[in-house]
């Protein structure tokens, strides 16, 4: 006997309902923005199989692309956020002790503070040369006219 195994659909509905709690979005809100009630939203989300012009809607209403909804993998959001984040564990380093990991800074905060409170000065005086040659500017103009 042969067996022949088919893949099973992926849960669309499942995807959407991932995709909008992941931005933050309530059903309410997709539910006005389909003209529907929030019972519709939930039913939808329940589906396996979710018509694509619905789907195009539900898209639109959570500003992304419905490729995006279709091709969404919890586990690839997972890896990318653990591993791809930008500044992600920079500076710390991991140390075992025992069955615990603790992170240490391996820059001094301190450090990083004064260096802000100097990019800070640093902007406040370009900030105040703009203004002065403003005010330079406009004197120039109101003598030209008297």
């Amino acid at each position: 006997m042969e067996s022949t195994t088919t893949p099973r659909p992926k849960h669309l509905g499942r995807k959407i309902r991932r995709m909008r709690e992941i931005l933050g979005v309530k059903q309410d809100t997709v539910a006005d923005g389909l003209g529907v009630t929030q019972q519709t939203v939930s039913n939808i989300e329940n589906n396996e199989e979710v018509e694509n012009d619905t789907l195009e809607k539900i898209a639109d209403v959570l500003g992304v692309n419905p490729d995006a909804i279709h091709n969404f993998d919890e586990e690839q959001v997972v890896y990318n956020i653990q591993n791809n984040h930008e500044g992600a564990n920079q500076g710390v380093s991991n140390v075992n002790v025992g069955t615990e990991v603790q992170n240490y800074c391996t820059f001094n905060p301190i450090d990083k503070w004064l260096e802000a409170i100097e990019e800070n000065k640093r902007l406040y005086e370009e900030l105040l040369k703009s203004e002065r040659e403003k005010v330079a500017l406009l004197e120039k103009v109101l003598a030209g006219k008297k």
